[in-house]
């Protein structure tokens, strides 16, 4: 949908069809490179995947194609989640260590439901499960939304964020993005507004990407710092308690098994905040096959190292990329899908609220100013005006709150004289219209909606 074309391999069914992680990039050419190609070609990003066999990596292919998206971001698609007796079958290779793996390194993860299943299998479950710590980088994508009607499109939603809320252990709320992502006719367009609007944020969310790259990947070098620093505590805790001569593997046993308080003793000690410490099961699972004798003691130098990284040369590189990123042109995603949503009047908003009238020669305010003079004259003008007091009167009626009446007033006031004439007066109530059909109100007043009278003459060339 994205891309606007099929990339090579892509099969798409209701049957369960992907069964490969599939990296779709840009290249001159079209077609596929095998897995074991991928991990040993330097100019990819890839190479640190061998480590999970060749069970992984007969089920891992790059799909490059000539498309102007993926000149901007690269996309990998990951296999269909099985659900029922087929989770059961191994895959031959560990699915949620690959999707960690990928996880810490794209800058978004785009989980996708379809409005007719919501139940989460287990394996989805455990898939989601794999980007703890990613939380900031997940987005849902909630499909084929205009296959149901608008109450059962509430229920549904309802019922994917009980789903999502057992699953992904956060207080905030995901962001949800309803639609029907792909190129045909609505089945039902009662919301077409909303899945015209969720698009459009999401296109918003996916454009904005390369400009963060930078910033995003700053972030994740302060993650491993930090976790670096906090691995480093644990190491030199673990040599430090080790028997020197008899009962190694007895400690040893007692040190994983105490994890737990050895991780509180030392977030006392260093004033470590526990959400950098690694999670416990991991780390003793890791332990067991490790010799605590050969662990290195605490180099209190390079502890410092890093703390003088993380308090100063952070901010300097923060400023660097800040200066970067003023000097270059705005990167955005451009092709594809991304293209279509600003083609000619079918942009976001074309036509609607303060864009209403914009191709229109008449005033757009015109039509319904009979009604509205009907009101200005109730008003006592005085020399064909009304004081802002008269006209506080009948805006208030609108009950928007004053700070709204207020930008209003701002806009319709053209001359700025702090009264209101009867086109002025028309203006204002057409502004409160576009506020109470739930649309935002312009910065400036657009050139098509300036009151006839106010406009200025144009110059005629002699």
């Amino acid at each position: 949908y994205l891309l606007e074309q099929d990339f090579p391999g892509m099969r798409i069914g209701p049957e369960p069809t992907t069964d490969s992680f599939i990296a779709v990039m840009y290249g001159e050419t079209e077609g596929n490179v095998p897995g074991n190609a991928l991990v040993v070609d330097p100019k990819k990003p890839f190479r640190k995947l061998g480590r999970f066999g060749n069970a992984f990596l007969n089920r891992f292919m790059c799909s490059q194609l000539p498309n102007e998206v993926l000149k901007s971001i690269s996309i990998i698609d990951s296999p269909g989640i099985l659900s029922g007796e087929k989770q059961r079958i191994s895959r031959g290779y560990d699915f949620c260590q690959v999707l960690q793996w990928f996880a810490e390194r794209v800058d978004r993860i785009i989980l996708l439901f379809d409005a007719h299943k919501l139940d989460i299998s287990d394996e989805f479950s455990e898939a989601i499960k794999a980007f703890r710590g990613q939380d900031d980088k997940i987005r849902v994508v909630l499909n084929k939304a205009d296959q149901v009607d608008t109450q059962q499109l509430m229920r549904v939603y309802g019922a994917l964020m009980w789903s999502l809320g057992k699953v992904i252990d956060t207080p905030e709320v995901l962001r949800v993005y309803i639609g029907s992502f792909w190129a045909h006719p609505l089945r039902n367009t009662d919301n077409r507004r909303l899945f015209e609007a969720e698009a459009q944020d999401l296109f918003k969310d996916i454009q904005s990407l390369p400009q963060k790259a930078a910033v995003r990947k700053l972030n994740d070098l302060i993650k491993r710092a930090r976790l670096a620093k906090v691995h480093a505590y644990i190491i030199s805790y673990l040599k430090k308690e080790m028997p020197s001569v008899f009962g190694k593997e007895n400690k040893k046993k007692e040190l994983i098994n105490k994890l737990p308080e050895i991780y509180i003793q030392l977030q006392r000690e260093y004033h470590i905040s526990a959400g950098d410490f690694p999670e416990v099961k991991k780390m003793q699972e890791q332990l067991e096959n490790c010799d605590f004798t050969k662990f290195h003691s605490l180099k209190p130098k390079l502890i410092e190292a890093v703390d003088n990284m993380l308090a100063n040369k952070i901010a300097s590189l923060m400023n660097l990329i800040s200066q970067e990123e003023s000097n270059m042109p705005t990167e955005m995603v451009h092709g594809g899908a991304f293209d279509g949503t600003m083609a000619g009047p079918f942009g976001h908003g074309y036509g609607e609220g303060a864009k209403e009238g914009a191709d229109e020669e008449e005033w757009v305010v015109a039509k319904d100013k009979p009604a509205y003079d009907e009101i200005f004259y109730t008003l006592s003008p005085i020399n064909g005006k009304i004081s802002g007091i008269s006209a506080k009167k009948e805006m208030v009626t609108s009950k928007l709150p004053n700070s709204v009446l207020g930008k209003i007033w701002k806009l319709a006031d053209c001359d700025g004289d702090g009264m209101l004439d009867d086109e002025e007066f028309a203006l204002a109530k057409h502004l409160i219209k576009i506020k109470l059909d739930g649309y935002e109100l312009p910065g400036t007043l657009p050139s098509h909606l300036v009151p006839p009278s106010h406009r200025k003459p144009f110059q005629t060339a002699e």
